[in-house]
């Protein structure tokens, strides 16, 4: 998972790279009330957003982590075999119940991935949109057309 500036710094203080006496001068200047911290958490949560206004996750997933990474290179591998497999018995004539048992474990792993994908992976991003009340102006009657048939 990434990490923010402040976690990099504590840990670079805790292995003795970086001085207390640095850290508390590079943060100096930075107030976090508990006001100002519950504010930022119900931010778009309990409060109307305007339309058009992107929300992101206060932690955003990472696509690094040994999961995704392992699970990508698991995945890659019983994919290309199944599909290799079911390709293999097209050209020697199985029958269906077996090709469609290699396919079916093809989309399985497929579908793993996804998932995985779509969890650890894609940022949590929300745009608000809101829906608009309808507004029809009024129209001129001379400008209506007569047409006849």
């Amino acid at each position: 998972m990434k990490q923010d500036v402040i976690t990099k710094m504590l840990e670079q203080v805790a292995s003795g790279e970086v001085s207390v006496e640095d850290a508390r001068t590079a943060l100096e200047g930075i107030e976090l009330s508990e006001e100002t911290y519950e504010s930022a958490i119900d931010h778009g949560v309990f409060n109307r957003v305007e339309p058009g206004t992107v929300v992101r996750a206060a932690v955003t997933p990472s696509g690094t982590s040994a999961l995704v990474i392992l699970t990508s290179l698991w995945g890659l591998g019983w994919t290309l075999f199944w599909a290799g497999s079911m390709t293999y018995g097209l050209f020697n004539g199985w029958d269906q119940q077996q090709l469609s048992y290699h396919f079916a474990m093809t989309m399985v792993t497929l579908m793993i991935m996804g998932i995985v994908y779509l969890k650890w992976v894609l940022p949590d991003l929300v745009v608000v949109k809101h829906r608009r009340g309808k507004f029809i102006g009024p129209k001129d009657p001379e400008s209506w057309q007569k047409y006849e048939v």
